[in-house]
């Protein structure tokens, strides 16, 4: 191994992890050399995804004591993040942690005082952000081709939640809600795109279709399966999320419309496809986004965990800033959890409530 080769742990290798994995060895000038999961099956699936020796280990701590990594992956259930984002702190290793970045606000605001005195990058792994159309969407909207932005919204129509190892993901209390676990992506692009800060969330949600007959425990799980969220923003703009996960087989399970006074901007995925229109054009302009066939095998994101992890590589390599903050990941938990709580109490809920 070259002695400019960045060595990588995971810790966490699930469905998400090994995906990281099998990225990473597309990505030149790195390599997975320690992957560490407290699940025996999740481990055997670690040594299969990196496809030759590494070192394994039971408890991520040890890989942080004793493997030969310079960063980490945290992969691990969302209601671990905090626990092993502190230790990976002592370690003062370079890290990239899964979205959301904690489950709880009050954990986040932690987060970021540490990483502030953290001496390595620091990243939150958004995923959204590096597929090829929605990066073109936020140049178009940033480049002014549709004006001043007065509405964005985006639609996420899909498939169920999919099983993790131990039914983690069919509580809140383990997620943090289907708004923190699955819509921090969108309520991160959302600020990403306006540029401005979310005020209040108003959202009405449920769990109406998926998991009714599932227990575990006796216990039945409280995750919504629909929800509509509308963030107000500083400067004006408002943006609607529309979730549905007993969607499957929809034409495009991600579409996104940003549209200002001057004119309207889209992005479909999986069609990976954006439209142009302006209020003074009859004809709108389309461009297409072919995935290379080897991303598209490593992974359910479309290409974009190569692409979050050439940045992430370069962002070491450089001593520059992280793509995605902990800052803008503790924003997103914040607007996820806000929606949570107006859903609960049946009113729009302020982000100053939460400390934002």
């Amino acid at each position: 191994m070259d002695a400019a080769t960045i060595r990588y742990g995971i810790i966490g290798t699930g469905m998400m992890g090994c995906e990281h994995v099998r990225n990473l060895a597309l990505v030149p000038g790195v390599a997975v050399t320690a992957i560490a999961d407290p699940d025996a099956t999740s481990r055997q699936w670690g040594r299969a995804a990196v496809g030759r020796d590494v070192e394994v280990y039971d408890d991520y701590r040890e890989l942080l004591r004793r493997a030969p990594v310079d960063a980490v992956v945290i992969a691990s259930p969302n209601f671990t993040h905090y626990e092993v984002l502190c230790a990976a702190f002592e370690s003062g290793k370079h890290v990239l942690v899964e979205k959301p970045l904690c489950t709880e606000v009050e954990q986040c605001l932690r987060v970021v005082e540490a990483a502030a005195r953290h001496p390595g990058v620091v990243w939150v792994g958004m995923e959204y952000r590096f597929m090829r159309p929605v990066a073109r969407l936020v140049e178009e909207v940033h480049g002014g081709a549709i004006g001043r932005i007065r509405m964005l919204a985006i639609r996420e129509h899909r498939f169920p939640f999919l099983r993790k190892v131990g039914d983690w993901n069919r509580f809140a209390r383990n997620t943090g809600g289907t708004l923190v676990e699955k819509c921090c992506h969108f309520f991160d692009l959302m600020h990403l795109i306006t540029q401005q800060r979310p005020l209040r969330v108003y959202a009405s949600g449920a769990g109406d279709v998926n998991h009714q007959d599932e227990r575990y425990g006796g216990e039945k799980p409280d995750i919504l399966d629909n929800a509509y969220a509308i963030v107000d923003f500083a400067g004006g703009a408002r943006a609607l999320l529309d979730l549905c996960m007993f969607a499957e087989n929809a034409r495009n399970e991600m579409e996104i419309a940003a549209t200002g006074d001057r004119g309207k901007v889209e992005a479909f995925v999986p069609e990976h496809r954006l439209v142009l229109t302006r209020r003074d054009r009859n004809e709108p302009a389309t461009v297409t986004f072919p995935v290379d066939a080897n991303l598209a095998r490593a992974g359910a994101h479309h290409g974009s965990t190569f692409w979050e992890h050439v940045a992430f590589r370069d962002a070491i390599r450089s001593g520059g800033k992280p793509v995605v903050s902990v800052e803008d990941g503790a924003l997103a938990v914040a607007v996820g959890v806000a929606g949570e709580r107006s859903i609960q109490l049946g009113r729009p809920v302020a982000l100053a409530e939460l400390g934002f």
